[in-house]
C-alpha cells in the first residue's frame, strides 16, 4: 500500500543558499514534500560539507544537520553557461532561497527582478544578515555576531559571568523556520493573485524578534532586562536547582503549584510565608526564596525528586545530556532520531495525521 503524497509533494525549490539558515529552511520544505535542488559551488560544495570532525562519509555532520532530501548540483554561477543553467531551473521553480549579500545575485543577472522576468510566479526568498535595505544592509550577518548584536546574549549567562550565546546557532535556525513560514504564506497568496513576490528576512530583524517577553519587559519598564543565569525575570521559582546527585528544573508557573512543591519538600513554613503568597512576591524576593528552598533540594536525589514533583503535579525535570536525550524513552518512542540513507540523523517534529514529515532520503554528494 503506497503512502500518500505529502502535503508540499509538487512544489519545487530551488536552494542558492549555503551554512545554515537558508538549507534548515530547505530541509523544512523537504520534509513536507517538497523537492529541494540545491545549487553548490563546483568542488567545494556548501562550506558546511568541510566543517568537521565528525564526518560521514566524506562530509561533517554539520552538513548532514540541514541538507536532507535535497538533490545537489553543481553549478558556476559565475559563467554564463552558469547563469543560463540557474535560468533554467528558475523557470521550472516555485520558490527561490538565497543568501548572498545585498545584491550579489545582481552581479550575475540573477536577482529577484530579472529572475521574475523569467518566472513571474516565482516567491524570491533572500535571507542576510541585516535586510535589503538600512544602513547595514551591505553587512555580513553571521549568527554569532547577531546573537550579540540582538541583546540575545546579554540576557543570557550568568549575572556575574560574561553575555553568553546559545549552544547551537539559533538566530540561522529561527531564521529558516520563519523562512519556511514565509513560503507557505506566499504560496498561499500566490495561489489568490497568480504572482510571485520577494520575501525579505533579516538575521537581525528574526533575533529581535526572539527576544519575545523580555522585549516587552523593556517596552513596558523602560528598564533593560539583564542575565539571570538560569531563572526567569517573570516567575518564580523557575529555575535550576542543585540536588544531591546532580541538577533539576523545577518551573512553577502558579501559587497552586508553588504549595503544592512546598508540600513535596514538607517545607510549610516557606508556603505559608507572607513574601511568597503570590507569584509577584516571589519575583521580588527570588534571592531570598532560593535560599530557603535550597537546603530542602540538597538533600534529594533527583529520581526520587522528579517522581514526587510529578506525582504532585509541580512541572519540574532533568538536565539531560544529549545521549540522555537519545536514550529517552518519550524520544525513543516518538522515533525521534532515525537513519534515512545509511545516514544518522533528527526527525523533523511535524507530525501530520500521524505520520512523521520525514524526507526519504538522505543529504546529497556533490553534484548528485
Amino acid at each position: 500500500m503506497s503512502l500518500p503524497a505529502k502535503p508540499l509533494s509538487g512544489l519545487k525549490i530551488l536552494e542558492l543558499a549555503r551554512i545554515l539558515a537558508g538549507p534548515w529552511a530547505g530541509q523544512i520544505l523537504a520534509d513536507l514534500g517538497a523537492e529541494v535542488t540545491k545549487v553548490e559551488r563546483p568542488g567545494t560544495g556548501d562550506d558546511t560539507r568541510h566543517w568537521g570532525p565528525p564526518f560521514i562519509g566524506e562530509d561533517a555532520a554539520y552538513f548532514h544537520a540541514a541538507n536532507r532530501g535535497k538533490t545537489s548540483v553543481a553549478i558556476d554561477i559565475t559563467t554564463p553557461d552558469g547563469q543560463a543553467a540557474v535560468r533554467d531551473l528558475v523557470a521550472q521553480s516555485d520558490v527561490l532561497i538565497e543568501n548572498f549579500k545585498v545584491g550579489g545575485l545582481a552581479a550575475y543577472g540573477l536577482d529577484y527582478d530579472r529572475l521574475k522576468a523569467v518566472n513571474p510566479r516565482l516567491i524570491y526568498v533572500s535571507i542576510t544578515g541585516f535586510g535589503q535595505d538600512g544602513p547595514y544592509a551591505a553587512r555580513a550577518g553571521y549568527d554569532y555576531i547577531l546573537q550579540g548584536m540582538s541583546g540575545l546574549m546579554d540576557i543570557t549567562g550568568e549575572p556575574d559571568g560574561p553575555p553568553q550565546k546559545f549552544g547551537v546557532a539559533v538566530v540561522d535556525l529561527f531564521t529558516g523556520v520563519y523562512a519556511s513560514t514565509a513560503i507557505l504564506a506566499a504560496v498561499r497568496q500566490r495561489d489568490a493573485t497568480g504572482e510571485g513576490c520577494h520575501i525579505d528576512l533579516a538575521l537581525f530583524d528574526v533575533a529581535t524578534s526572539m527576544l519575545a517577553n523580555q522585549a516587552m519587559n523593556y517596552l513596558a519598564s523602560g528598564v533593560s532586562p539583564t542575565r539571570m543565569g538560569n531563572a526567569h525575570p517573570n516567575i518564580a521559582p523557575y529555575q535550576v536547582f542543585a540536588v544531591k546527585d546532580g541538577h533539576v528544573i523545577i518551573a512553577v508557573g502558579n501559587d497552586q503549584q508553588f504549595r503544592r512543591l512546598c508540600d513535596v519538600l514538607e517545607a510549610d513554613y516557606i508556603a505559608q510565608h507572607e513574601g511568597f503568597l503570590t507569584n509577584a512576591g516571589r519575583v521580588a524576593a527570588r534571592h531570598q526564596l532560593e535560599a530557603e528552598l535550597t537546603p530542602f533540594l540538597a538533600n534529594r536525589t533527583r529520581a526520587d525528586l522528579l517522581e514526587a514533583l510529578e506525582a504532585a503535579g509541580v512541572p519540574a525535570g532533568p538536565t539531560n545530556t544529549i545521549e540522555d536525550v537519545f536514550n529517552d524513552t518519550q524520544i525513543v518512542h516518538r522515533g525521534m532520531k532515525i537513519e534515512v540513507g545509511g545516514v544518522p540523523g533528527v526527525a523533523s517534529p511535524i507530525v501530520i495525521d500521524g505520520v512523521r514529515m520525514v524526507a526519504d532520503k538522505a543529504s546529497p554528494k556533490r553534484g548528485t
